[in-house]
Protein backbone atom coordinates (compact mmCIF):
# COMPACT_ATOMS: atom_id res chain seq x y z
CA UNK A 1 0.00 0.00 0.00
CA UNK A 2 2.65 2.18 0.26
CA UNK A 3 2.84 5.10 -2.65
CA UNK A 4 5.80 6.21 -4.07
CA UNK A 5 6.46 9.42 -5.62
CA UNK A 6 5.83 11.13 -9.02
CA UNK A 7 4.03 8.39 -11.65
CA UNK A 8 5.97 5.50 -9.54
CA UNK A 9 3.16 5.61 -6.93
CA UNK A 10 1.13 2.21 -7.12
CA UNK A 11 -2.39 1.98 -8.25
CA UNK A 12 -5.93 0.95 -6.15
CA UNK A 13 -8.38 -0.79 -8.41
CA UNK A 14 -11.84 1.11 -8.00
CA UNK A 15 -14.99 0.04 -6.84
CA UNK A 16 -17.76 -0.92 -9.09
CA UNK A 17 -20.25 1.32 -7.69
CA UNK A 18 -17.96 4.21 -8.37
CA UNK A 19 -16.74 4.51 -11.33
CA UNK A 20 -20.48 3.74 -12.17
CA UNK A 21 -20.90 6.81 -9.77
CA UNK A 22 -18.52 9.09 -11.65
CA UNK A 23 -20.60 8.42 -15.21
CA UNK A 24 -23.55 9.84 -13.66
CA UNK A 25 -21.80 12.59 -12.28
CA UNK A 26 -20.20 13.75 -15.85
CA UNK A 27 -23.49 13.03 -17.53
CA UNK A 28 -25.44 15.70 -14.46
CA UNK A 29 -22.23 18.10 -15.24
CA UNK A 30 -22.81 17.68 -19.33
CA UNK A 31 -26.63 18.33 -18.62
CA UNK A 32 -26.04 21.83 -16.35
CA UNK A 33 -23.60 22.97 -18.66
CA UNK A 34 -26.45 23.22 -21.58
CA UNK A 35 -28.99 24.23 -19.38
CA UNK A 36 -26.94 27.13 -18.82
CA UNK A 37 -25.63 27.76 -21.93
CA UNK A 38 -29.30 27.90 -23.51
CA UNK A 39 -30.40 30.05 -20.72
CA UNK A 40 -28.48 32.93 -22.01
CA UNK A 41 -30.34 32.51 -25.15
CA UNK A 42 -33.83 32.61 -23.74
CA UNK A 43 -34.07 36.58 -24.87
CA UNK A 44 -33.10 35.69 -28.67
CA UNK A 45 -35.61 34.38 -31.51
CA UNK A 46 -36.92 30.83 -30.57
CA UNK A 47 -35.50 27.83 -32.15
CA UNK A 48 -31.71 30.10 -32.92
CA UNK A 49 -29.65 26.95 -31.83
CA UNK A 50 -31.68 24.21 -33.20
CA UNK A 51 -29.64 24.26 -36.37
CA UNK A 52 -26.19 24.42 -34.40
CA UNK A 53 -27.16 22.18 -31.50
CA UNK A 54 -24.40 19.32 -32.01
CA UNK A 55 -21.82 21.81 -33.42
CA UNK A 56 -22.25 23.90 -29.83
CA UNK A 57 -22.83 20.52 -27.32
CA UNK A 58 -19.57 19.10 -29.34
CA UNK A 59 -17.77 22.43 -28.51
CA UNK A 60 -18.83 22.67 -25.32
CA UNK A 61 -17.68 18.83 -24.79
CA UNK A 62 -13.98 19.95 -26.44
CA UNK A 63 -14.38 22.74 -24.12
CA UNK A 64 -15.10 19.85 -20.74
CA UNK A 65 -12.44 17.49 -22.48
CA UNK A 66 -9.56 19.95 -22.66
CA UNK A 67 -10.02 21.11 -18.61
CA UNK A 68 -10.62 17.62 -17.23
CA UNK A 69 -9.80 14.63 -19.38
CA UNK A 70 -6.67 16.37 -21.33
CA UNK A 71 -5.49 18.41 -18.35
CA UNK A 72 -6.06 16.05 -15.37
CA UNK A 73 -6.44 12.62 -16.86
CA UNK A 74 -9.56 11.97 -15.10
CA UNK A 75 -12.97 13.59 -15.60
CA UNK A 76 -15.29 15.83 -13.16
CA UNK A 77 -17.02 12.84 -11.70
CA UNK A 78 -13.27 10.83 -11.38
CA UNK A 79 -12.11 13.79 -9.85
CA UNK A 80 -14.84 14.52 -7.20
CA UNK A 81 -14.49 10.63 -6.21
CA UNK A 82 -10.42 10.96 -6.23
CA UNK A 83 -10.24 9.01 -9.35
CA UNK A 84 -7.73 8.99 -12.38
CA UNK A 85 -7.59 7.33 -15.45
CA UNK A 86 -4.09 5.04 -15.75
CA UNK A 87 -2.81 3.59 -19.21
CA UNK A 88 -3.49 0.59 -18.51
CA UNK A 89 -1.59 -0.63 -21.81
CA UNK A 90 1.77 0.08 -20.01
CA UNK A 91 3.84 -3.14 -18.96
CA UNK A 92 4.22 -1.79 -15.42
CA UNK A 93 1.64 -1.92 -12.58
CA UNK A 94 3.05 1.49 -11.75
CA UNK A 95 1.07 4.60 -12.22
CA UNK A 96 1.14 5.67 -15.58
CA UNK A 97 -0.62 8.75 -17.06
CA UNK A 98 -2.32 8.73 -20.44
CA UNK A 99 -0.97 8.72 -23.88
CA UNK A 100 -1.90 12.03 -26.20
CA UNK A 101 -2.94 9.57 -28.81
CA UNK A 102 -5.32 8.00 -26.00
CA UNK A 103 -6.34 11.47 -24.95
CA UNK A 104 -7.08 12.41 -28.28
CA UNK A 105 -8.62 9.01 -29.36
CA UNK A 106 -11.14 9.59 -26.30
CA UNK A 107 -12.48 13.18 -27.70
CA UNK A 108 -12.81 11.56 -30.94
CA UNK A 109 -14.91 8.82 -29.60
CA UNK A 110 -16.81 10.52 -26.84
CA UNK A 111 -17.94 14.32 -28.44
CA UNK A 112 -16.71 13.50 -32.17
CA UNK A 113 -19.39 10.13 -31.81
CA UNK A 114 -22.43 12.09 -29.78
CA UNK A 115 -21.74 14.97 -32.82
CA UNK A 116 -21.51 12.43 -35.72
CA UNK A 117 -24.97 10.68 -34.43
CA UNK A 118 -26.86 13.38 -34.14
CA UNK A 119 -25.48 15.08 -37.31
CA UNK A 120 -26.59 12.40 -39.07
CA UNK A 121 -30.18 11.97 -37.93
CA UNK A 122 -30.72 15.55 -38.95
CA UNK A 123 -29.38 14.80 -42.18
CA UNK A 124 -31.43 12.16 -43.41
CA UNK A 125 -34.44 12.20 -41.24
CA UNK A 126 -36.38 14.13 -43.86
CA UNK A 127 -34.69 12.53 -46.86
CA UNK A 128 -36.87 10.07 -48.87
CA UNK A 129 -34.53 9.08 -51.48
CA UNK A 130 -33.05 5.48 -52.16
CA UNK A 131 -29.58 6.53 -51.50
CA UNK A 132 -30.22 8.46 -48.42
CA UNK A 133 -32.45 5.56 -47.13
CA UNK A 134 -29.36 3.15 -47.75
CA UNK A 135 -27.23 5.36 -45.64
CA UNK A 136 -29.57 5.99 -42.95
CA UNK A 137 -30.31 2.18 -42.61
CA UNK A 138 -26.26 1.67 -42.57
CA UNK A 139 -25.99 4.58 -39.75
CA UNK A 140 -29.33 2.91 -37.68
CA UNK A 141 -27.40 -0.70 -37.79
CA UNK A 142 -23.64 0.72 -36.85
CA UNK A 143 -25.64 2.35 -33.95
CA UNK A 144 -26.87 -0.48 -33.25
CA UNK A 145 -24.31 -2.78 -33.28
CA UNK A 146 -22.37 -0.51 -31.29
CA UNK A 147 -24.85 -0.42 -28.39
CA UNK A 148 -25.11 -4.18 -28.05
CA UNK A 149 -21.12 -4.09 -27.94
CA UNK A 150 -21.36 -1.46 -24.71
CA UNK A 151 -24.23 -3.83 -22.77
CA UNK A 152 -21.93 -6.75 -23.58
CA UNK A 153 -18.96 -4.68 -22.34
CA UNK A 154 -21.39 -3.71 -19.52
CA UNK A 155 -21.69 -7.21 -18.41
CA UNK A 156 -18.04 -8.19 -18.72
CA UNK A 157 -17.93 -4.93 -16.34
CA UNK A 158 -20.01 -6.45 -13.48
CA UNK A 159 -18.40 -9.78 -13.57
CA UNK A 160 -14.32 -8.43 -13.27
CA UNK A 161 -15.05 -4.63 -12.52
CA UNK A 162 -12.63 -2.65 -15.22
CA UNK A 163 -13.23 -0.89 -18.21
CA UNK A 164 -17.23 0.59 -17.29
CA UNK A 165 -17.29 2.10 -20.97
CA UNK A 166 -16.76 0.51 -24.03
CA UNK A 167 -14.46 3.21 -25.14
CA UNK A 168 -12.26 2.77 -22.11
CA UNK A 169 -11.76 -0.98 -23.23
CA UNK A 170 -10.71 -0.48 -26.75
CA UNK A 171 -8.73 2.60 -25.71
CA UNK A 172 -7.00 0.28 -22.96
CA UNK A 173 -7.50 3.33 -19.89
CA UNK A 174 -8.08 2.02 -15.97
CA UNK A 175 -9.99 3.86 -13.47
CA UNK A 176 -8.11 3.78 -10.50
CA UNK A 177 -7.84 5.77 -6.62
CA UNK A 178 -5.28 8.74 -6.60
CA UNK A 179 -4.91 7.96 -2.98
CA UNK A 180 -4.67 4.96 -1.05
CA UNK A 181 -7.51 4.57 0.56
CA UNK A 182 -7.07 4.65 4.12
CA UNK A 183 -9.56 4.17 6.87
CA UNK A 184 -12.43 6.90 7.86
CA UNK A 185 -11.78 7.54 11.57
CA UNK A 186 -15.53 8.32 13.14
CA UNK A 187 -15.22 10.07 16.46
CA UNK A 188 -17.45 9.08 19.21
CA UNK A 189 -19.38 12.70 19.44
CA UNK A 190 -20.15 12.18 15.98
CA UNK A 191 -21.97 9.22 16.44
CA UNK A 192 -23.57 10.24 19.30
CA UNK A 193 -25.26 12.99 17.36
CA UNK A 194 -26.07 10.64 14.91
CA UNK A 195 -27.44 8.04 17.12
CA UNK A 196 -29.78 11.25 18.76
CA UNK A 197 -31.23 12.30 15.35
CA UNK A 198 -31.92 8.78 13.72
CA UNK A 199 -33.50 8.49 17.06
CA UNK A 200 -35.67 11.35 16.95
CA UNK A 201 -36.32 11.58 13.44
CA UNK A 202 -37.58 7.68 13.85
CA UNK A 203 -40.18 9.31 16.70
CA UNK A 204 -41.76 12.00 14.89
CA UNK A 205 -42.49 9.55 11.70
CA UNK A 206 -44.09 7.76 14.45
CA UNK A 207 -45.95 10.26 15.98
CA UNK A 208 -46.95 12.70 13.32
CA UNK A 209 -49.19 10.94 11.35
CA UNK A 210 -51.69 10.91 14.83
CA UNK A 211 -51.67 14.31 15.06
CA UNK A 212 -54.62 16.05 13.16
CA UNK A 213 -52.84 19.08 11.73
CA UNK A 214 -55.47 20.56 10.29
CA UNK A 215 -57.58 20.57 12.99
CA UNK A 216 -54.82 22.11 15.04
CA UNK A 217 -54.32 24.75 12.65
CA UNK A 218 -58.17 25.55 12.41
CA UNK A 219 -58.08 25.77 16.49
CA UNK A 220 -55.23 27.91 16.64
CA UNK A 221 -56.80 30.24 14.46
CA UNK A 222 -59.85 30.57 16.19
CA UNK A 223 -57.91 31.21 19.12
CA UNK A 224 -55.69 34.33 17.39
CA UNK A 225 -58.65 35.57 15.39
CA UNK A 226 -61.62 35.17 18.49
CA UNK A 227 -65.42 36.19 16.93
CA UNK A 228 -68.27 37.13 19.36
CA UNK A 229 -71.42 38.56 19.73
CA UNK A 230 -72.86 35.97 16.88
CA UNK A 231 -76.61 35.07 16.95
CA UNK A 232 -77.96 31.88 15.04
CA UNK A 233 -80.62 34.14 13.78
CA UNK A 234 -81.45 34.31 9.81
CA UNK A 235 -80.41 38.06 9.74
CA UNK A 236 -76.95 37.47 11.10
CA UNK A 237 -76.54 33.90 8.63
CA UNK A 238 -77.28 36.36 5.54
CA UNK A 239 -74.56 38.79 6.84
CA UNK A 240 -71.97 35.74 6.69
CA UNK A 241 -72.71 34.33 3.51
CA UNK A 242 -70.96 36.98 1.36
CA UNK A 243 -67.63 34.01 0.91
CA UNK A 244 -67.17 30.69 2.00
CA UNK A 245 -65.51 30.61 4.91
CA UNK A 246 -62.40 27.40 3.70
CA UNK A 247 -61.98 28.78 -0.34
CA UNK A 248 -63.04 32.34 0.16
CA UNK A 249 -64.93 32.49 -2.97
CA UNK A 250 -68.79 33.10 -3.20
CA UNK A 251 -70.48 30.26 -1.77
CA UNK A 252 -71.88 27.49 -4.33
CA UNK A 253 -74.50 25.24 -3.27
CA UNK A 254 -74.36 27.11 0.11
CA UNK A 255 -74.59 24.82 3.34
CA UNK A 256 -74.30 25.35 6.95
CA UNK A 257 -72.75 23.41 9.77
CA UNK A 258 -74.82 24.97 12.73
CA UNK A 259 -73.30 27.80 13.06
CA UNK A 260 -73.89 31.67 11.72
CA UNK A 261 -71.00 30.71 9.19
CA UNK A 262 -71.48 29.69 5.37
CA UNK A 263 -69.12 27.01 3.25
CA UNK A 264 -70.03 25.54 -0.36
CA UNK A 265 -71.20 22.52 -0.36
CA UNK A 266 -68.00 20.57 -1.59
CA UNK A 267 -65.45 22.51 0.56
CA UNK A 268 -67.53 21.29 3.64
CA UNK A 269 -68.44 17.75 2.21
CA UNK A 270 -64.85 16.86 1.97
CA UNK A 271 -63.20 18.38 4.97
CA UNK A 272 -65.71 17.13 7.24
CA UNK A 273 -65.14 13.30 5.10
CA UNK A 274 -61.38 13.91 5.62
CA UNK A 275 -61.84 15.04 9.27
CA UNK A 276 -64.83 13.54 10.96
CA UNK A 277 -64.24 16.49 13.95
CA UNK A 278 -63.96 19.00 11.61
CA UNK A 279 -64.69 22.57 13.07
CA UNK A 280 -65.75 25.88 11.79
CA UNK A 281 -62.14 27.95 11.05
CA UNK A 282 -64.17 30.92 11.91
CA UNK A 283 -65.72 30.33 15.32
CA UNK A 284 -64.40 26.79 16.18
CA UNK A 285 -68.03 25.36 16.16
CA UNK A 286 -68.57 21.80 15.46
CA UNK A 287 -70.33 19.98 12.38
CA UNK A 288 -73.59 19.18 14.13
CA UNK A 289 -75.51 19.17 10.96
CA UNK A 290 -74.29 19.87 7.28
CA UNK A 291 -77.67 21.87 5.93
CA UNK A 292 -78.29 23.92 2.89
CA UNK A 293 -78.81 27.46 3.23
CA UNK A 294 -82.49 28.54 3.22
CA UNK A 295 -83.55 30.13 -0.27
CA UNK A 296 -84.93 33.52 1.05
CA UNK A 297 -81.73 34.16 3.01
CA UNK A 298 -79.94 33.59 -0.45
CA UNK A 299 -81.69 35.81 -1.90
CA UNK A 300 -81.67 38.26 0.73
CA UNK A 301 -78.02 38.33 0.23
CA UNK A 302 -78.05 38.95 -3.76
CA UNK A 303 -80.49 41.83 -3.39
CA UNK A 304 -77.77 43.33 -0.50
Amino acid sequence: MASSVGNERSVNPVLRISQLDALELNKALEQLVWSQFTSCFHGFKPGVLAHFEPEVKAFLGLILWKFTVYSKNATVGQAILDIQYKNNLSQTEKYQPLSKHQKLWYLIFTVGGRWLEERCYDLFSNRQQQSFCKIKSYISFGSGLLKLCGLLNFLIFLRKGTFATLTERILGIRSVFCKPQSVRQIGFEYMNRELLWHGFAEFLIYLLPLINVQKLKLKISSWCLPITGLSNSENTLAAHCRECSLCGEWPTMPHTIGCPHVFCYYCIKSNFLFDMYFTCPKCGSEVHSLQPLKYKIEMTKLHV
